[in-house]
């Protein structure tokens, strides 16, 4: 049976891309996994949820500049390297893969001067800190987007593959997601989502959207605030009921399990610029309207969206220019012109990568069996 340790830590854009990972290997054949993580970061609560056999190093992210801080992370991420190492050798992987975050460093440089064939999966358009340093010593660099390849200096290594998504993303149809949802079946499908924990900035501008579709019958939104955000939402909208729902068409909730039905019933999107959620959109070839997030390390969703928006399968407002009536241009502009709307969903499915998962998976096993052919020449076994 194959074995194959999986890394990747901090957030849900490295996590949940590991996961499908790990999912689509099983697919191909029987294989083992072990997920290594960081202590404190998302991943405790998400891979035990999964099934997944999992271990965790102490180690911590770099800041981007000279720090005292620094030198003690890189005390601790040296400490990390020898007990991965141990991981390693214990559990004797074919592969490690690593899908970003902190955590990976260790993890593949350990792999690596182990004689492990190692590969590395890169979701944005401007490569993590971690994953750029780790180019330089894994067989093989996955891209997420064609354009990240500028960025990497070894070329040969790098095959683009476009992000995984989730199986579910792909199978549900409009009709099961409207269904499902209680949506009506034929009215245009606004889907607002800001993230796990929400978006301040995108809730605010949504205030003056919902009060001019109030009264509006060729519309229904379906806006999930985050959870930390919904009280605050709320009270802005006087007359919303306890179900969140707001005058004729608008349906303001938390938190959404569904959202690959929400995907499949929506015209079109508002959401930021994480690579996850791109590639899901683009799978489904789905039109949106993106504000990156302005904080993200290097800018990063900002360049995510100008690929989209460069191919016409997107509009993108700056986090710092939104304002309610701006986001009520682009949506309404775009609700009235079905054929400009149709021309972005159009450009949206050809930028989809629905086999990414496979060919990543794909990939990950043949770097395996190639390194395993390298010992087992170095051996004389035939």
């Amino acid at each position: 049976m194959r074995r194959v340790i999986i890394s990747g830590g901090g957030t849900g854009g490295h996590i949940y891309p590991a996961i499908t990972i790990a999912r689509a290997i099983a697919d191909i054949e029987p294989t083992e996994f072990l997920y290594v993580g960081s202590k404190i970061g998302l991943e405790n609560t998400l891979i035990p949820k999964e099934g997944l056999p999992f271990v965790t190093l102490d180690v911590r992210g770099l800041e981007r500049k000279l720090s005292v801080r620094n030198l003690v992370t890189l005390g601790k991420t040296t400490a990390s390297v020898f007990n991965a190492e141990r991981i390693i050798r214990q559990f004797k992987p074919d592969v490690v893969i690593g899908t970003g975050g902190f955590v990976c460093g260790p993890v593949l440089l350990a792999a690596s001067l182990s004689g492990i064939p190692t590969m590395v999966q890169e979701q944005n358009v401007i490569p993590g800190i971690t994953n750029t340093i780790l180019s330089k010593f894994v067989n093989r660099v996955a891209l997420g987007y064609q354009e990240a390849a500028a960025r990497f200096k070894k070329k040969r290594k790098l095959v683009y593959t476009g992000n995984p998504v989730r199986k579910d993303i792909l199978t549900v149809t409009r009709q099961e997601g409207r269904q499902l949802l209680g949506l009506e079946p034929d009215k245009f499908t606004l889907l607002v989502a800001g993230g796990s924990r929400g978006a301040r900035s995108i809730n605010n501008a949504m205030i003056e959207v919902h009060q001019h579709f109030k009264n509006s019958d060729d519309i229904q939104i379906l806006h999930v605030t985050g959870d930390h955000e919904y009280d605050r939402v709320m009270k802005q909208l006087p007359g919303v009921d306890r179900n969140g729902r707001f005058g004729k068409g608008s349906r303001i909730i938390p938190y959404l399990h569904h959202m690959p039905a929400a995907l499949a019933a929506a015209d079109l999107a508002v959401y930021r610029a994480g690579a996850v959620g791109l590639a899901e959109l683009t799978v489904r070839g789905l039109p949106s309207i993106l504000i990156p997030y302005p904080y993200a390390a290097e800018d990063h969703q900002r360049y995510n969206a100008q690929a989209l928006v460069m191919c016409g399968a997107a509009k993108m407002i700056l986090d710092k220019m939104l304002t309610g009536r701006e986001l009520l241009e682009e949506i309404s502009h775009l609700k009235d012109d079905p054929q400009a709307l149709m021309d972005m969903a159009q450009a949206s499915k050809s930028l989809g990568k629905p086999q990414a998962a496979h060919d990543i998976a794909t990939l990950a096993l043949s770097i395996a069996r190639n390194g395993k052919d390298s010992k087992n020449a170095k051996k004389g076994v035939n």
